[in-house]
């Protein structure tokens, strides 16, 4: 936790991971994040993974540092309420993350009717409102189709959310750059985030779309091979796996001393007439004469040899490990002052991370968990819509809003 965003106030009525992901970094760097969900939970409360007690310890991962409030949002008095929160007044306030559809009670034509200056952050699926996640946007890319060995048909999903995190991210990040415009000329905007325009516009920024585009087609799958590069997994002579990169020339250089390839890789060189040290490029086109050597070299000695030497070496490796192995590396998890012990809303304690940079000159405050369920409902209506004691418990009796469970 930090507190660069000290003083700003976001509300969040988001589900899922891009739209919490979004507030999470807001809050993490110092900002109110007022999240409002249904009363007993919204889609997500109760996603997996899991604790034994039923806990989501995603919804606890998610919405660490966040605050809390539980309304009836089938009904209009509870709607009214979430409308008031984003566009209660403020100079920092009037900022609203949501992955509600473009219209609807919660739409910036309504919204900005209470609030002309309201900045309205909106993750979707697709830009024509369309239904889209993560798996299915991805699938539509055919990057599914360019993943996994290349002896196989089938399509790969990858196990991470890739395009709804760096969603969140970029929302997170073009809240913030909003703010800034509206402080200089004081205009509020809506920021339409949809998970397909974000992955479209990456794989152009990466030059995999012009890739396609002129070859006619898009890239084959190879497996673990590095494209363009050289960089692949080798096994061990006790039968570990270490994957190896060597994509600038320094790095070549090394791996070749390191696994004693100098005089073979030279050979090969005279051979066909090129010099891979000059060019990453070259030593991806002919990984096919290569991967023998290396694969031999690798096959001569154990991982242990292999992890000294290559370390020594200065050589880019690392060896494949199972999370919970990760979680005993004091690179990731063991030590990393990222992340603290925490005792969560589920009554369980374990590890969990703070703002993911770091700041050197500044001290981390200590990571906040997520808050139980309607945990700041009485807080907030009473701090930030200004609603007196006998007003909320009104709410409560109608059943329009609720504390925590």
């Amino acid at each position: 936790m930090y507190d660069l965003l000290k003083g700003l106030r976001v509300v969040e009525g988001s589900a899922f991971v891009a739209g919490p992901t979004c507030g999470l970094h807001l809050a993490q760097m110092g900002a109110e994040v007022i999240r409002f969900d249904n009363i007993g939970g919204g889609p997500d409360f109760r996603r997996w993974p899991l604790a034994e007690n039923g806990a989501s310890l995603y919804w606890e991962g998610l919405n660490k540092a966040k605050k809390s409030v539980a309304l009836d949002l089938t009904r209009p008095e509870g709607r009214e309420i979430a409308q008031a929160l984003a566009t209660a007044p403020g100079d920092r306030a009037g900022l609203f993350v949501t992955n509600f559809p473009v219209d609807g009670f919660l739409s910036y034509e309504t919204l900005s009717k209470r609030r002309g200056d309201l900045i309205c952050v909106r993750v979707m699926g697709w830009a024509n409102g369309a239904q889209g996640m993560d798996y299915t946007v991805n699938a539509a890319l055919g990057l599914p189709l360019m993943t996994g060995p290349a002896d196989d048909p089938r399509p790969v999903n990858h196990v991470l959310a890739a395009w709804d995190l760096l969603t969140g991210a970029y929302c997170a990040f073009s809240l913030v750059s909003a703010l800034i415009a509206r402080e200089r000329d004081g205009q509020g905007r809506e920021i339409r985030a949809p998970l397909s325009d974000i992955a479209a516009a990456t794989m152009a920024n990466l030059g995999m779309t012009a890739e396609t585009a002129l070859a006619g087609q898009q890239r084959p799958r190879m497996g673990n091979d590095v494209f363009g590069a050289f960089g692949r997994d080798f096994a061990t002579r006790d039968g570990k796996t270490l994957m190896v990169l060597a994509i600038t020339p320094r790095q070549w250089a090394k791996a070749l001393e390191v696994l004693g390839l100098a005089a073979e890789v030279a050979a090969l060189e005279t051979e066909l007439g090129v010099s891979f040290a000059l060019d990453e490029g070259l030593r991806f086109s002919h990984r096919d004469r290569l991967y023998p050597l290396f694969e031999r070299a690798f096959a001569r000695r154990t991982a242990a040899e292999l992890a000294s030497a290559l370390e020594a070496g200065g050589v880019t490796w690392g060896a494949y490990q199972p999370l919970e192995a990760a979680l005993e590396d004091t690179r990731l998890y063991k030590h990393n002052p990222l992340f603290q012990p925490v005792r969560h809303p589920s009554g369980l304690t374990y590890p969990a991370a703070g703002a993911m940079g770091t700041i050197p000159q500044a001290e981390r405050a200590p990571v906040a968990p997520a808050p139980r369920l309607g945990q700041h409902t009485d807080e907030v209506l009473a701090e930030v819509l200004g609603l007196s004691s006998s007003e909320i418990a009104r709410l409560h009796d109608r059943g329009v809003v609720a504390g925590p469970g």
